[in-house]
């Protein structure tokens, strides 16, 4: 466990493509006793709880993983358009040029129960999925729904999140380097720290995020709108970086 949990850290810092071999190994049922499931296209595994362990490369379309607990699962390469990840914990998870056209990783909707943001005791219904570390590189993420989700420090290396849908997600100290965010909704999300050398943000929505520290450099904003985006300490894309807050200064 401790080598596998070393090799996801040092990937996830490196946006490291998916090895040609290893991808054989697949779990035939994921989580024990009463709650558990066995992979496959729209699979029922909501609330399974397995940490570490979990392996699988082939089809999980439309796969329901509401609710589960999947630390450092290996997803490299599945198939997982439309599934269901809403609330899901998947820190440190593997998903690795996976195909997640559609999927959510937003909040539950608890019935009976209004989210109230503000208060910390609606946790978790107003919290989407939590990716955090987790390795998104080359995985097409197009029309993905983000909203809320926790992304800080995963790798999006090259990750395409076209029309993809990240409101008030946190990709705090995230790498998204290279990823493609054509039209995609980044409306008061948390980008401080966050390096985004080289992303295409053409027509992206990037009203009130927070870009505090970012590093975008070369990275294209075409058509963006960054209404009301905190500029503290950014590095633009020619380079040069922004003067402290409160000082008008930005991108753009």
């Amino acid at each position: 466990m401790r080598l596998r949990t070393a090799t996801i850290l040092a990937t996830a810092a490196l946006g490291l493509a998916i090895p040609a071999a290893g991808l054989a190994s697949q779990s035939t049922t994921i989580g024990p006793g009463k709650k558990s499931c066995v992979p496959g296209p729209g699979a029922d595994c909501r609330g399974v709880i397995e940490r570490w362990t979990v392996e699988y490369h082939g089809n999980l379309r439309k796969a329901n993983f509401t609710g589960a607990v999947l630390h450092g699962a290996d997803f490299r390469g599945a198939d997982l358009r439309g599934a269901d990840f809403r609330g899901a914990k998947l820190r440190y998870a593997d998903l690795r040029g996976a195909n997640l056209k559609g999927a959510r990783f937003d909040a539950v909707k608890r019935a009976g129960k209004v989210a109230n943001d503000n208060t910390p005791s609606c946790y978790p219904e107003c919290s989407g999925a939590d990716l955090s570390y987790a390795i998104l590189s080359f995985a097409d993420l197009t029309k993905a729904n983000l909203t809320k989700a926790n992304l800080g420090y995963a790798s999006l290396w090259k990750t395409i999140l076209t029309n993809a849908v990240l409101t008030r997600a946190s990709l705090r100290n995230a790498n998204f380097t290279s990823a493609i965010l054509t039209n995609a909704n980044l409306s008061q999300v948390d980008l401080s720290f966050a390096v985004g050398r080289y992303a295409n943000f053409t027509r992206a929505d990037l009203t009130s995020a927070n870009l505090s520290n970012a590093d975008l450099e070369g990275a294209n904003l075409s058509g963006a709108n960054f209404t009301h985006a905190v500029w503290d300490g950014t590095r633009c894309p020619d380079g040069i970086w922004t003067v402290p807050r409160g000082q008008n200064s930005s991108c753009v």
